[in-house]
Order: C-alpha cells, then structure tokens, then sequence
C-alpha cells in the first residue's frame, strides 16, 4: 500500500519534465505541477516561449527551468534528460502538427512528408522522451509516465487530420504495453485523450461547444489537475489506462 507524502497529491522534491509546455495546455500542466511543489522543467521546440513559462513560474513562487529541445531528436533529448538528471515525472505533451503546424486536409491530399513530420512529433516524440526517462525511474523503483494524446486517436475524426489520429491512437497504444512492462517496478504510464480545448485563440470551437454534455471547452487547467493526480503517490495503482477528459463527449 503506498504512502502519503505529506498533503495529498503533494509533489515536494520530484523533478517534473514537460515537453511542449511552452504555451497552452502544457504551460497549465507545467503551472500545476509547479504549484504542488515538484521542480518543473519546462520544454519547448522555441526556447523563448520556455523561458517566459519558466520566468512566470518562479514569479509565482514556484520552481522551474527553461529546457528546449526538439522532441523528434533522439540525440537531443538524452543529452537534456542527462543534464537535468533524474526525472520522477515526464508529462510528453508535446504534439500537434509540430514546428509545421497542423494541416487540415484529407489524407488523400497529404503527402508522406505531411505524414511523417505529424506522427513524428505525436508518437516518435513520445517513444523518444520515455526511452530516455526510463532507465532512471526503473533503477530508483518510481516513475510517472503521462502522455497527452486525443479523442482524435481513440474515436476518430473527420475534420482531416489523419496522421494526428495515427499518431495519437499510437502513442496511446504504445504507453500501455509501456505502463504493463515496467507495473511491477513501481512506475506508472497513462495517457489522458483530451476533448475539444479552450487554448485561448479566436476559433469556431466555441459554438461545437455547445455539443458538449458540460456545454464548454476543456482549459488547461482541466489538464493539469488531471496530471497532478496522475502524478502523485496516490495514483500509484492507477497505469496501462487512456483517461478521456472531454466533458462527457466520450461516455463509457
């Protein structure tokens, strides 16, 4: 049975690293993280967009480092993962179209290059940042591995982003056979399929809202709460599972 350390879903003393959490959802998840008291290392492919998160951090009393790379570069990413030692929390954000952006088209449209780029940064960068984390969170017998993946890998979608899809529903996959080869060595890995997103930029989500049970968007604070908990103590009995935080969209 595990033990509380201290105040519930306290996170003093552990080393977090977010990747893409220089704006958006992973700037919430980076904050959230920060404010239970974990050292948060934030990462972003442009490193002035981690540096402000991290400043605004540590004005707010909490603590954190700006840690660009790119994620899709497997060189780059254990050279920042040894450098910054080791990681009790890897939240693998990072994702989306990538440097590129996201196209939406439909996939008979798209070239391989398209394919390749987008599944690159959605799945390899995800494989990437765990087989460099891992190791570490073996030897010291915990671990907390949280993916930010879709309801466009789980369910499906139609507005033409097939290679996010892919990419998404493959990260997923791949963290539960992760989360199932390392249960007994007391280190945990989820992923948590996100709904439509309040990101803070004027689109045409607002009246698909309304499609939604809670009739709102998702925000990244939504994200981060579901991160803490994921990465306490308290879920140590909690892994091999895709979390949908999507007000309702996805019943099971």
């Amino acid at each position: 049975m595990g033990t509380y350390r201290g105040d519930v879903f306290d996170l003093t003393d552990r080393i977090a690293l977010v990747t893409g959490a220089g704006q958006n959802i992973g700037a919430g998840i980076a904050r959230a993280l920060a404010a239970r008291g974990a050292t948060v290392h934030v990462n972003d492919v442009v490193a002035e967009r981690a540096q402000q998160v991290a400043v605004a951090i540590r004005q707010d009393g909490g603590r954190a480092e700006a840690t660009p790379f790119d994620v899709t570069d497997l060189d780059a990413v254990a050279t920042a993962v040894a450098g910054i030692g080791p990681v009790d929390v890897l939240v693998a954000n990072a994702g989306n179209g990538g440097v590129g952006g996201l196209p939406l088209a439909p996939f008979r449209d798209l070239s391989p290059e398209d394919w390749h780029r987008i599944v690159d940064v959605n799945l390899f960068g995800v494989m990437n940042c765990c087989h460099a984390v891992l190791d570490g969170m073996v030897e010291r017998a915990w671990g907390r591995i949280i993916g930010i993946v879709s309801l466009a890998g789980t369910m499906g979608t139609r507005v033409g982003v097939t290679p996010y899809s892919a990419g998404k529903g493959g990260a997923a996959a791949f963290l539960r056979s992760l989360a199932l080869e390392n249960a007994r060595g007391g280190v945990t890995a989820n992923a948590v399929a996100l709904g439509l997103m309040d990101t803070g930029n004027p689109t045409s989500l607002t009246g698909i809202a309304k499609g939604i049970p809670v009739d709102r968007l998702g925000t990244p604070e939504d994200v981060g709460a579901i991160c803490v908990y994921l990465a306490s103590e308290e879920a140590s009995w909690v892994t091999a599972q895709t979390i949908h935080l999507d007000g309702g969209t996805s019943p099971t």
